[in-house]
């Protein structure tokens, strides 16, 4: 029992494509209101299922005044993010700022989700921007 828990523990999965295109999205947030715990809990009990224990893309959804856009980039890139393509449908930043997606890969729990809020949000500010909300995208799951 104890070799197959430790194969288990030791075998590496290949990170998550962020550009796989089978990818939905499990759960979001646009409300600043809402606790990101509480948006996780919505998405682990509607379909598609968002799984926890696996890698998901997070997008935080922006806009920033196209004099900051190149440092908004700059910034997250710091931690890890990179430039996503908008969704479909999504609009055009308000007062001609630019709409800008910002994306990485990661593991998904309550507390990282709110720091990354908190940081986009923090980051939006300081550009004279603003932060409309998040989402995550894994592969279509089976509850389970």
């Amino acid at each position: 029992m104890w070799d197959r828990l430790c194969a288990m523990v030791s075998r590496r999965r290949e990170p998550l494509d962020r550009e796989r295109t089978d990818l939905v999205v499990v759960v979001s947030s646009f409300d600043d209101a809402e606790a990101c715990s509480t948006a996780l809990a919505r998405g682990a009990e509607s379909e598609p299922y968002w799984s926890e224990s696996e890698e998901a893309v997070l997008r935080h959804h922006l806009s920033i005044p196209p004099g900051g856009v190149d440092r908004a980039v700059e910034l997250a890139a710091q931690d890890g993010y990179t430039v996503g393509a908008a969704p479909a449908g999504t609009p055009a930043g308000a007062d001609g700022h630019t709409a800008l997606m910002l994306q990485r890969v990661q593991v998904l729990d309550a507390m990282h989700c709110a720091q990354e809020k908190s940081r986009m949000v923090s980051l939006a500010q300081r550009l004279g921007g603003t932060a409309h909300g998040w989402d995550a995208l894994q592969p279509p799951q089976t509850p389970g």
